[in-house]
Parts: structure tokens; sequence; C-alpha cells
């Protein structure tokens, strides 16, 4: 173990008994004193001296500040003109700093401010990371999520799609935007989460632009999609999954209905519609709807003109095995989705640019989806396989495509 002789003098000692940084002080003197006697060693010189074991020459010092538990250093690193010194301390640094990189990173995925980092790492540390350091920390995740969100993907049968509103900064205002979430059911019966995207509306080219992005990425054996009733949205799977059938989403339908219908008779009328949503088979449900229009037509009558053309689009779900349609019938799955990147975008408010937005709540889909691949299946897929080589024989009536329901 090498040794080194540390001077100090009179008037650091004074400021260790003194103000803040007094510890801080002589704890950066005593290291750049060991780090110019590794710089002798190294040379086998010590400074201006003429040995014939010299093996180089100094070249002034560079400054590499160090975070400590007594405060923030300044060490004065020696440079050579030919070779470069390893300082072990450097290196445990270095471990010790990415271990904090990592955990400002998560602590920012998790939902925590950049704001309120900035005060963790002045308690934990005794300095402070601006604002604008953390930001440019977390870009490390950019690659990351790039990658996850070009990944190649497969067969799904079942798609899953919704869109939030964020507010992004752009040419010195805020603007609204959307970013678009697909979730997949995979042969195993198990959720994924395809992809994002991000644009100016949910408008049809938005939605037509994400569905070819996750087609290029090897998106095929597509079913059923279920979606809410956005005019854009249902053209755009008209388009682009013209084999499919569309799932108009059941919750958001039964509101719309009772949104035309009068108080009065909006309870008794809900719990005529989940009886009829939760029927057995398709005749049985058409029956109840027939019981619904003769009870409700004359009391609300725009409620009831809703329920007739939207019928077909809600019960979609019908032709799929009993076992599965409770989880296809609705958007929830993507709904308790969003609520969970809501909680985490909710801190930040407004995003400083697109690039952030899709690092954060990209790094939470990716957190999200993990948990799903190692999670309980989402659906038991062996009656659907069943299903599917009965409808192929001609034993089972196939799902109805977007198509078939407009003729």
């Amino acid at each position: 173990m090498a040794q080194y002789q540390i001077t100090i003098s009179d008037e650091q000692l004074h400021g260790l008994l003194q103000g803040d940084r007094g510890l801080a002080d002589l704890l950066e003197a005593v290291l750049n004193q060991v780090l110019q006697g590794q710089a002798t060693e190294y040379l086998k010189a010590e400074p201006y001296e003429r040995t014939e074991e010299r093996a180089g020459y100094r070249n002034g010092t560079r400054d590499r500040p160090l975070t400590t538990r007594v405060g923030r250093l300044v060490l004065e690193v020696p440079q050579f003109r030919n070779g470069k010194l390893s300082v072990d301390m450097f290196e445990r640094y270095q471990r010790s700093e990415q271990a904090l990189i990592v955990t400002l990173i998560e602590m920012a995925v998790n939902g925590v401010s950049t704001r309120k980092i900035k005060n963790i790492t002045r308690d934990l540390c005794g300095t402070e990371f601006s604002k604008s350091t953390v930001s440019e920390l977390l870009k490390g995740l950019d690659p990351v999520v790039r990658e996850w969100i070009d990944r190649p993907i497969g067969t799904y049968p079942f798609l899953i799609v919704d869109a939030i509103v964020i507010k992004i900064r752009k040419g010195g205002r805020v603007r609204s935007q959307s970013m678009l979430i697909a979730t997949g059911v995979n042969p195993e019966g198990i959720r994924e989460i395809l992809g994002l995207w991000l644009a100016d509306s949910e408008k049809e080219t938005s939605w037509r632009d994400f569905f070819k992005q996750l087609k290029s990425r090897g998106l095929a054996g597509v079913d059923l999609v279920v979606s809410d009733d956005h005019g854009g949205l249902v053209n755009a799977v008209a388009v682009e999954f013209q084999g499919a059938s569309w799932q108009r989403c059941q919750t958001h339908f039964t509101k719309n209905i009772l949104d035309a219908c009068p108080k009065a008779v909006q309870h008794e009328l809900h719990s005529r519609l989940r009886l009829m949503f939760e029927a057995p088979d398709m005749d049985t449900a058409r029956v109840l709807l027939d019981g619904i229009i003769d009870d409700f037509g004359a009391r609300a009558p725009g409620a009831i003109s809703r329920l007739e053309a939207g019928f077909e689009d809600a019960t979609a779900v019908m032709a799929l095995p009993e076992c599965i349609r409770k989880r296809l019938r609705t958007t929830n799955c993507a709904e308790r989705l969003n609520e969970e990147v809501r909680r985490r975008e909710r801190v930040i408010r407004i995003f400083p640019n697109d690039e952030s937005a899709i690092r954060l709540i990209g790094a939470v889909l990716m957190e999200i989806d993990e948990t799903w691949s190692t999670g309980r299946r989402y659906l038991n897929m062996e009656e659907y396989w069943r299903w599917k080589q009965a409808c192929e024989s001609g034993e089972a009536q196939p799902l109805p495509t977007a198509a078939q329901r407009a003729a």
C-alpha cells in the first residue's frame, strides 16, 4: 500500500472548525495531494526533477468534480504529455455515479418531479442537481425506449387501442397532443403493450400511421379490434385491418345512451342494458333489445335511437366463446393502463418537447409491459383456438368484419 506525506496548513485546520465547507475543503486538499503523489509514482520523478528513471512529463491539471457526503469537491487531476493516470478513487466513483443516475431515472419514471429530485439529491449528497441536469441524465433512456418501441412483434388475435391527451410546449405555446397506445393479446393469452404513437390529434390519418407502423414491425393475425366509437379510429381500423371485426366499447356505448336518456329512467334503462350485454348468445341479446325498445321507445326516444344505431357494433364480441367475451367487450384494460400513465404524467403536467413525452410515457409502458409478461394470462385461449377451427370447418359462425356490419 502506497504511503503519502500530507501537509495541512493552519488555515485549513482553522477552517475545519468553522463554516459548512471546512471538512470539504480539508478533504479536497488531502485528495489533491494524494493525486500529486500518485503522479510522482507514475512518472518516477518529482515536479522539475531530472532523473534517468523519469517515465514522462506533466502537462498541467484538469478539474474533476466529485460529489461526496461532505459536499462537492473539485479535484485537480494531473495530466501528462503521453499516457494517462489511472485513479482507483475515480473508478469507484464512476460506479457509484452510475448507481445514482439509475436511481434518478427510476425516480423520474415513477412520477417524481425533477424539482423534487433536486431536493432529494441535495439532502443525500450535499449538492444539488439542477432540473436541466436531471433532464440531461434522463436522456440516457432514449435509446432503450426507442429500441422497445421499434422491437419486432408478431401475431395478436385481439387488439385494444385508446389514446390520452397530453400537453407539450411547442413554438412557445402549450399544445394538446394525443398519445396513441395499442395493447395486444398474444396467442398464449398474455397481454403486451405493442407500442405508442404521438400525434397532433386522433384523426384517421394519425391512427392509420400508427397501425402501419405496427404492421411494419410484424403485427398480423388480428381478429378483433376493441375501441371507443371515435370516427377517425373506426375508419382507420376498417382500412388497415380489413379482415378484422370491430368491437365498440360497451362501457362508453352505455354512457352515450344514458346521456340521451331522461334522468327518471336512467337507472332502469342501465340495468336492462347490462342484462342485454351479458346475454349468453346473440339471439337472446336481440330478444332483450326488442324488449328495451318496446319499454323505453316512448319514454327515451333519443336513447333508443342511439341504442339501435350502435347495437351491432357493440355486440360483435358475441360471436366469440363466452369465456373470453368479458375482457374484450370494453376498453377497461386500456382505461386502467391510461390511469397508470396519467398518474406519472400528472407530475410533469407540461412536457417541454415531444422527445420528453415519448421518453417518460415509453418508460412507464415498458415497466408495465414487463410486469404483464411475467404475470397471469389475461385470457384462456384454448376455447378461442377450438372456435377458430370450428369456424374454418363451417361448424361455427366467424366474427363479422367491419365491412360486413356496415353492409
